[in-house]
């Protein structure tokens, strides 16, 4: 049975912490907007801190989460940014007090390691959308559906697409995140089971053959075989090869899924954009892709 957390009300406590990298500007405007959704804002330490590249020690960002974790007037978490670290600090984190009363945890990017987590041990549903540092960027829809998530208010995605995947309907629940952060749990506690369950995924700069290495991984571990659909959002900032690859990420991804029969979607709009549409990992949904229009809606 998967948990889904209470949704959030006017006047809930959201708490900010980073969990990897550290901020390099204020996060005024993303605090504003949280406030204006009629929710309290508490700062966590390493909003401010700074060791190295990171939000704090490895210590300090574990503490930080962790009393969020365990503070039952905290309703949510959300990551103020991604970067690089939370790998270095998931196995000292202790779930046991969010087991007993699950919370939203907010992120994507490098957060896909805590919502794997989340969803792989204790399976607690999650949401893949926009962070405080990203709000400025955000279109407003990228927002909204962040809100609607939070509070409970069901959403469909629509948009037209020349890029055709494969037609078809289907339903099951949704998985997925950053295509590198999927690869690095692989084999651990953290790993998502893909089996019946509908993938998205998406990354930012990586090399075209890193994308197709980390695919044909994932297809030789059988990890796309018994999909029940397949959402590609943005693949951007490609790394540069000094010799042509030949194929796009879409390309590659193609190649690898053809063979299946489940419905394939391409330029879906999650990851690394303005429009990074909050997803519900753990949340049953719809998709269907027709010859070039998309729609997947939360049930």
């Amino acid at each position: 049975m998967i948990k889904q957390p209470p949704y959030l009300k006017k006047g809930d406590k959201i708490a900010i912490v980073c969990p990897a990298k550290k901020l390099p500007k204020p996060i005024d405007k993303g605090i504003e907007i949280l406030q204006s959704w009629g929710l309290e804002v508490v700062l966590g330490e390493t909003v401010t801190a700074s060791h190295h590249q990171f939000s704090g020690t490895d210590e300090l960002r574990t503490k930080d989460i962790q009393q969020f974790l365990d503070d039952t007037s905290v309703k949510a978490i959300i990551a103020a940014r991604g970067g690089y670290g939370t790998i270095r600090i998931i196995d000292e984190l202790d779930f046991t007090a969010f087991n007993e009363n699950p919370k939203w945890l907010i992120g994507f990017s490098d957060i896909t390691v805590l919502l794997s987590h989340v969803f792989a041990e204790f399976k607690t549903q999650s949401i893949h959308g926009q962070m405080p540092y990203t709000f400025e960027e955000s279109t407003p829809e990228a927002l909204e559906s962040l809100r609607k998530a939070l509070f409970g208010e069901n959403d469909t995605y629509m948009y037209d697409n020349k890029l055709v995947g494969r037609e078809g309907k289907t339903e099951g629940v949704l998985v997925g995140g950053n295509l590198t952060l999927l690869l690095a749990v692989e084999g651990s506690v953290s790993e998502m089971d893909f089996d019946d369950k509908i993938l998205f995924m998406e990354d930012v700069g990586e090399h075209e053959y890193s994308i197709d290495r980390m695919m044909r991984t994932l297809k030789r571990k059988g990890k796309l075989t018994n999909l029940k659909g397949l959402l590609v959002g943005a693949f951007n900032e490609i790394g540069e090869e000094s010799i042509y690859f030949g194929q796009t990420p879409e390309e590659v991804i193609w190649e690898l899924v053809k063979e299946y029969e489940y419905p394939v979607a391409f330029h879906f709009p999650s990851g690394h954009i303005a429009d990074n549409r909050a997803m519900i990992l753990g949340k049953t949904v719809s998709l269907t892709v027709t010859n070039n229009h998309v729609e997947l809606k939360y049930q």
